[in-house]
């Protein structure tokens, strides 16, 4: 079966949620949100789960993991699982922030990821994440997001730093990078702000998880319109078209039985190393639960696992005009030239010929071109979800992508086309002919 996206829709409905997901914590809820829309129920993990058919979803922390059981044949079906992470790079806010320096007000922030620096400069901020505060009930979670410019990081003027020309930008990530948010002798109380945007008193604020983010709303850009430049697109773009494929997979039931699962990771940016990150237990503990709740044992799950396939989804590198000499020359990547088949040796991506070829066959099925990455053997590679996924499952996994540029800055650029075919070509292999 065949699944095509407008690509007008799906730029429109990408730039919607990256705009709406400041923090992988709403980058979730707006996720859910939209799986709500459709049908799906959001299940709880310290509850029993549903036995009967249908479609559900789950939320821990800033990770999503989704499914329907509508079209499964038996406890041992196979999952076709598309991943993908909410996080990204950026300023996040220290547990004692409050700074005063020659007549400011500041914060101390810690880098999170490996960002481009520089682009954080002189840009209004907001602020999003999620705090944790003392109710009559308990500890509870409050999602916050203030999307007004309280931040800023100004650049040093050219005039006192002659050497910049020649020698380049230097940050030090501890004196260079805190946030102006006032001007006063003395520090502010960053904990009082936060209490009064959660609505509790100061003593009530317990933590947080709390980021900057760039107020520069989503948009396509270009001549003819047909990029698209936004923050967050690395992963929020995958995200996105992983929530949609799901959607459209859900819709139409697949030639041979399936349990279409999507999975949002968080701390991807960071290692992944976490309670709910793809080095964690999270993804392979839904898939067994899934497979208990339709009647099955330990060897119906293990058997689930040997023909399941799994699609690690992160952005790729597309060539850059101005670097040219950066990228593999036999593997030259288009801006909306396609997704990206993701291959390294050295296993940075978990692709394989099998992996890549249940890949090839979803683009086929969606009629849309493929790409394939290989990084200069000179350069080191980065890497993503899928290693850790594969090790974690004993899946087939295959590494894939969608052509950006300026990865990892505070707004990166990616094609107009290519977020329709991406959606597309996940659709079919959630839901395979």
């Amino acid at each position: 079966m065949a699944f095509s996206f407008d690509t007008d829709t799906a730029v429109d409905g990408l730039c919607a949620y990256v705009d709406a997901s400041p923090s992988p914590f709403h980058a979730c809820a707006e996720a859910g949100r939209q799986l709500e829309e459709q049908g799906f129920r959001r299940v709880t993990e310290t509850e029993p789960w549903p036995t009967t058919a249908g479609r559900h979803y789950l939320v821990r922390g800033g990770s999503l993991v989704a499914w329907t059981t509508e079209y499964a044949d038996g406890a041992a079906t196979p999952f076709r699982v598309v991943g993908a992470h909410t996080d990204s790079p950026n300023l996040r806010i220290k547990p004692q922030p409050d700074l005063a320096r020659a007549g400011w007000q500041l914060l101390g922030v810690e880098v999170y990821g490996g960002p481009l620096l520089n682009s954080w400069l002189d840009r209004d901020l907001g602020l999003s994440g999620r705090v944790a505060v003392r109710t009559a009930a308990g500890v509870e979670g409050r999602l916050v997001r203030i999307d007004d410019p309280v931040l800023r990081v100004p650049q040093l003027a050219i005039h006192l730093d002659r050497s910049l020309d020649q020698d380049g930008l230097k940050l030090n990530r501890q004196q260079h990078l805190s946030p102006i948010w006032g001007i006063g002798d003395g520090p502010g109380d960053f904990t009082a702000y936060v209490a009064e945007q959660v609505d509790v008193e100061k003593q009530d604020v317990l933590g947080w998880d709390l980021m900057t983010h760039d107020l520069t709303p989503s948009r396509r850009v270009g001549r003819d319109r047909e990029l698209v430049a936004a923050p967050r697109l690395d992963n929020q773009a995958t995200s996105y078209a992983g929530v949609q494929a799901l959607l459209a997979a859900a819709e139409q039931a697949p030639a041979r039985p399936w349990t279409p699962v999507l999975v949002l990771f968080d701390h991807e940016e960071v290692g992944s190393m976490s309670e709910r990150g793809a080095f964690s237990r999270l993804l392979p503990t839904v898939l067994e639960r899934i497979v208990i709740s339709q009647g099955g044992d330990r060897d119906a799950y293990l058997r689930a696992l040997a023909g399941t396939v799994i699609a690690s989804g992160d952005m790729a590198h597309a060539t850059h005009p101005n670097y040219a000499d950066r990228h593999e020359p036999q593997h030259q990547i288009a801006m909306n030239g396609g997704p990206v088949l993701k291959v390294n040796q050295q296993l940075r991506y978990a692709t394989d010929s099998l992996g890549a070829a249940a890949f090839l066959e979803a683009c086929a099925q969606a009629d849309v071109p493929v790409q394939k990455f290989v990084t200069r053997s000179d350069l080191p590679c980065g890497s993503t979800v899928g290693p850790m996924t594969a090790a974690l499952t004993g899946a087939t996994t295959v590494d894939f992508g969608a052509p950006t540029l300026a990865m990892h800055s505070t707004r990166e650029l990616a094609g107009a086309q290519d977020q329709a075919m991406y959606a597309a070509a996940l659709a079919a292999f959630l839901s395979p002919a």
